[in-house]
């Protein structure tokens, strides 16, 4: 069991960078592969980036392509997502999450263990 504790929300004008953080409790990190989703009011939680076990293989949604970059740091059981050029379209609650595979996985379904998520807010 893994438990994910999201933090770096917050407002930022668009055009802005903001960076999020995923911290995991236990010693097991390195066995979940991690993902990033966002939800904005009144749409359903959508699929931003996902990194493999090992860090090197990252799957990124469309809008995220170009502007987000998913990273992770083993011995440090964090996660992060890098996001710059942010748009006012961005603006959701981001949650943290983690599988047990190592399978690309982009539907929420796949993913057993969630953050409480952070919100970000981006203005024009």
């Amino acid at each position: 069991q893994v438990q994910l504790v999201e933090s770096g929300g917050g407002l930022a004008q668009a055009g802005d960078s903001l960076r999020l953080s995923c911290a995991a409790s236990g010693r097991t990190f390195s066995t979940y592969s991690m993902a990033w989703f966002r939800q904005a009011p009144g749409k359903e939680r959508e699929f931003v980036a996902r990194i493999s076990r090992s860090g090197d293989n990252a799957v990124y949604a469309d809008p995220a392509k170009g502007r987000f970059t998913i990273s992770r740091d083993n011995a440090k059981n964090t996660v992060s997502l890098q996001m710059n050029s942010l748009k006012p379209e961005d603006t959701a609650v981001y949650y943290c999450a983690a599988s047990y595979s190592d399978y690309v996985a982009i539907r929420d379904t796949s993913y057993a263990y969630w953050g409480q998520g952070t919100q970000v807010t981006v203005s024009s």
